[in-house]
């Protein structure tokens, strides 16, 4: 989860900033030669007021129209060398930064992909939305300005208090007073506006998410009215951010308008004791001149050091979410260089002792998983089923490694799946969930998805085929129509159809379909059921069903209840002799109402005998002539 505002407090900015540079470095010439650049123009600023004491001590005291033409030019020229110079530093380090925004983007979302599903439970979407989005924005306006002029400032301002401290040491002693008040000030506000920016931030996720979320549920706000609810909650987080962001701002002004006086003071102290010089004569008019024009050339450095390092702590935090994303441990490769080949041995799909927790359960809660003991033996096809909550979802996203057992072992032809690169593994083992997620692509790329290597427009067709996805000919540009976004524009039972057809377009050795036709109507159904039994002929598979035409496409039939395996057998078996399955495929009432047979103790049921062979008989009599 992201860390909280307590923690920021005890962060170094300098090291969360410093983490940026093994993407800088790639750039570091031409960053090192804009910031150059930007010193020397900075500099030349400073030269102006020298030139002026020339012209004010020379030509002017001399009445030499010449002279004061030839100083109004040189002025002229080092304005333009100015601008030219920061002209030049902005196209130096525009290129480079764009690049550094992308690599940063581009390794955030190459590690998204990596990150293990229990990351992705605890994340809203929208938090990582702006990490990649609004955060590194603010890290490449950091890079481009904030950090080159923190150094460009200072080193003008350490070059102007030389220059002023050589013109009359005495009103330089004076403008030195403010410094160590600036100190205090802007340390006290560095502290204060980091918590105050990460807060924002983090606001800005949390309205992130809303959006999105409003935007993919649209359908289920407006099928329920729910729109001026959800304008609500929106306006509410805005109300949120809006208090934050005036906060930050009265903070920022209030630190600006102590770095603006304060060196204002000095300055009017310093021309009353250079005006009072002048008249005893102890400095000359072009001194004083000079002096004032170097101090208000200083203004602009001194005072935007508020500015620049409320933009730095903003970047901090901005890096310090960029990389609490990028520190969480990328799902971990424990194979060996001796990992055997998969089917060297036959062994089929094998459960071995499975345990499993959620990483953020309470360490005294039970498992949803408890002792799992299964095999699917090799070629064949096995149903399994369950009662809602049973934990059906959680085993099947075991086989693929989306989750990790906390306990035992899962086994395919003989190796543990902990043995093998992820990559083979999800190669060998095909999967269709039972929300059917498409992307914004063609229908044809979103089959294809689930191909190995190069898979080409044969099997795609078989693919089609197989799900019964006729009606992609259809679609205006057939295959190669576009869905948008989630596939909104197909109904569930299309969306469906497609997930199962990329499941095995890519002729998979083992495959786990999570409830694949609950969205299909019975003769669409039937014919899909139909085209599967040949696919799954040639493969071995986990099914989680249930209705009893899709038990029917296994070979056997797995109960799960309450986390454990309670009985194996065939559809037929299992009727006969388990109350509590045959309760499930009849869906029949109880005395009281629907009957939760996973909280019952026992697998008998009210008025049956716990495991007769007709236990589930009156219920579905009674069913039949409601």
């Amino acid at each position: 989860m992201p860390t909280t505002h307590s923690d920021t407090k005890n962060r170094s900015a300098v090291r969360s900033l410093l983490r940026l540079w093994p993407y800088v470095r790639p750039v570091r010439t031409r960053l090192f030669g804009a910031a150059f650049v930007a010193i020397v123009a900075s500099c030349l600023s400073l030269v102006i007021p020298l030139v002026l004491k020339w012209i004010v001590d020379g030509p002017v005291a001399g009445r030499d129209p010449g002279g004061v033409w030839f100083g109004a030019l040189l002025l002229l020229l080092l304005g333009v060398a100015e601008a030219v110079l920061f002209g030049f530093r902005r196209w130096l380090v525009a290129r480079p930064l764009a690049g550094v925004e992308a690599a940063m983007r581009a390794d955030l979302f190459r590690h998204l992909q990596r990150l293990p599903l229990a990351f992705h439970d605890r994340w809203p979407s929208g938090q990582l939305l702006s990490r990649g989005t609004t955060d590194l924005m603010l890290l490449r306006m950091f890079l481009a300005f904030p950090l080159t002029f923190l150094l460009v400032n200072g080193t003008t301002i350490l070059v102007g208090f030389v220059i002023l401290l050589g013109q009359e040491w005495t009103l330089g002693l004076v403008l030195l007073a403010p410094v160590v008040p600036l100190v205090v000030v802007c340390s006290s506000f560095e502290a204060r506006y980091s918590l105050v920016a990460r807060k924002a931030q983090d606001q800005v996720g949390d309205l992130t998410t809303v959006v999105e979320e409003s935007v993919l549920g649209i359908r289920i706000i407006k099928g329920f009215g729910r729109h001026r609810s959800q304008a609500e909650a929106f306006r509410g987080l805005s109300e949120r951010l809006r208090g934050t962001e005036l906060g930050k701002a009265r903070l920022l002004g209030s630190v600006w308008a102590l770095i603006t006086v304060i060196p204002e003071l000095a300055i009017g102290a310093a021309l009353v004791l250079g005006t009072i010089q002048v008249a005893d004569g102890g400095l000359s008019a072009g001194t004083l001149v000079a002096f004032l024009s170097t101090a208000l050339a200083l203004r602009w450095p001194v005072e935007s050091i508020g500015f620049l390092l409320a933009m730095s702590q903003e970047a901090a935090t901005a890096a310090d979410r960029y990389f609490e994303v990028l520190d969480a441990e990328e799902e971990r490769e424990t194979y060996g260089t001796d990992a055997l080949p998969v089917g060297t041995t036959t062994g089929g799909l094998r459960f071995e002792g499975v345990e499993f927790r959620y990483p953020d359960a309470p360490a005294d809660s039970a498992p949803v998983l408890a002792r799992i003991d299964l095999h699917v033996r090799p070629g064949e096809t096995m149903a399994l089923v369950g009662g809602t909550g049973s934990g059906k979802t959680t085993l099947t996203a075991l086989v693929p490694r989306l989750y990790e057992p906390t306990g035992g072992r899962i086994t395919l032809d003989g190796q543990d799946i902990t043995a093998m690169p992820r990559e083979l593994l999800r190669e060998l083992v095909s999967v269709a969930f039972e929300e059917p997620t498409l992307f914004s692509a063609s229908v044809g790329e979103n089959v294809l998805m689930g191909g190995v290597g190069d898979a080409d427009d044969t099997e795609l067709r078989r693919a089609l085929d197989i799900a019964q996805a006729g009606f992609v000919d259809a679609l205006p540009h057939g295959a190669a129509t576009q869905v948008g976004e989630q596939g909104l524009s197909l109904s569930g039972g299309q969306r469906q159809r497609l997930a199962l057809a990329r499941a095995v377009v890519g002729r998979p050795r083992f495959l786990v379909l999570d409830d694949p036709l609950s969205a299909l109507d019975v003769h669409t159904e039937a014919l899909v059921e139909a085209a599967l039994r040949r696919v799954l002929a040639d493969t071995t598979a986990l099914v989680v069903a249930h209705r009893p035409s899709t038990v029917m496409l296994a070979d056997r039939v797995a109960l799960l209840s309450q986390g454990r395996i309670s009985a194996v057998g065939t559809h037929h078996e299992l009727l006969r002799a388990n109350a509590e399955y045959a309760w499930l495929m009849s869906g029949a009432d109880g005395p009281d109402g629907p009957v939760d047979l996973l909280d019952r103790p026992g697998s008998g049921a009210p008025g049956a005998a716990a495991g007769g062979p007709d236990a589930a008989e009156p219920a579905r009599t009674e069913r039949t002539a409601r």
